[in-house]
């Protein structure tokens, strides 16, 4: 492995090969745990990366060893120019995906085709939808149900991301496994994870064990199948025996997989951030601007990664608000 080649591995040994890439700070969707009931103060737009500065950055990354891309927002598909986005950086021969709320993937699916984009995370928290709209502030229920089939029946692999909330859609879960029976989609359950303004509390929170605790309600024991995680999985990942599709638990508060993470996050204004739940932030937008190398900034953002959370090892240090305040809203984030 040549020098240029290590600076996304840290000092835990982990390599970095996926980078995240936010296109904007925007959605059309108001999420309550993704966005502040009173918004968000949006970056100006000249300090948002152009499409060209999204291609030469990511090809800094590529360049050391990343060989996984994916799109996300606020909503990534409001970008105007979606689609010169992912013609540059489908000319860097790695994998693309996108997580969007599905909203306008039908306007998109022929270019999600033609630049190979064929991994989905669609964003989807009930299926009921009264309860859609009290958590998004959105009459889009129908659309995004719609856009999930269209997805399906186009052959895209589709994962179906929902974050678990007590009071809200922890009695929903035996549902939304009921849909990979005859749909071949993998949902994925979120546990609640704390970020500005979304007033997060941890008995808000449904956990893994607790997920598992209802699945065995609803299901014997030999239906359920634990299926061999991926390599830097986030989801711990089951099937029900006979269903087409099947399901993971992302549980970052009580079981995280830092030990395995490989993912690296740039902001929609061009800012590095080395973990999700990190305060720390390092601007690469400004020196690319002015001219500089961005290589070493990148190093040293993932040189000082520290190895559980941010280093938030106890679940007591994730309820202290102090030490996670200051982190971004999720929209502004990228997920």
């Amino acid at each position: 492995m040549t020098a240029s080649k290590t600076i996304l591995t840290d000092d835990f040994g982990r390599k970095h090969n996926y980078l995240r890439i936010s296109l904007l700070e925007k959605c059309n969707l108001r999420c309550t745990y993704c966005m502040p009931a009173d918004g968000i103060e949006l970056s100006p737009k000249a300090s948002l990366m152009t499409a060209d500065e999204i291609f030469s950055i990511a090809q800094t990354f590529v360049e050391n060893g990343v060989d996984k891309i994916r799109l996300t927002g606020g909503e990534p598909l409001l970008r105007k120019d979606f689609p010169e986005i992912a013609s540059k950086l489908a000319t860097l021969g790695v994998a693309l995906s996108i997580t969007t709320n599905g909203i306008l993937i039908d306007r998109h699916i022929e270019t999600l085709k033609r630049y190979g984009i064929n991994k989905i995370n669609l964003s989807l928290d009930t299926l009921i939808a009264s309860k859609f709209h009290s958590v998004t502030l959105r009459n889009q229920f129908e659309k995004v149900v719609d856009n999930l089939h269209l997805l399906l029946n186009n052959d895209f692999k589709v994962k179906v991301n929902v974050v678990l909330m007590k009071g809200f859609n922890e009695n929903e879960i035996v549902d939304f496994i009921k849909l990979t029976q005859h749909l071949p989609l993998s949902v994925r359950f979120i546990e609640f994870m704390p970020f500005a303004g979304n007033e997060w509390d941890r008995s808000k929170m449904i956990s893994q064990n607790e997920i598992l605790s209802e699945l065995e309600n609803a299901f014997s024991s030999e239906e359920i199948e634990k299926l061999e995680d991926e390599k830097n999985f986030t989801a711990r990942t089951y099937k029900i025996k006979g269903f087409q599709g099947d399901f993971g638990i992302i549980s970052s508060i009580t079981n995280p997989f830092c030990d395995g993470c490989n993912r690296i996050r740039l902001t929609a204004n061009g800012k590095i951030k080395n973990c999700l739940f990190s305060n720390s932030e390092t601007d690469l937008l400004t020196p690319f601007r002015n001219g500089e190398s961005i290589t070493n900034l990148i190093s040293e953002s993932i040189k000082s990664k520290k190895k559980v959370r941010a280093g938030m090892v106890t679940l007591e240090e994730i309820d202290d608000p102090k030490l996670h305040f200051d982190n971004r809203s999720m929209i502004a984030i990228g997920g």
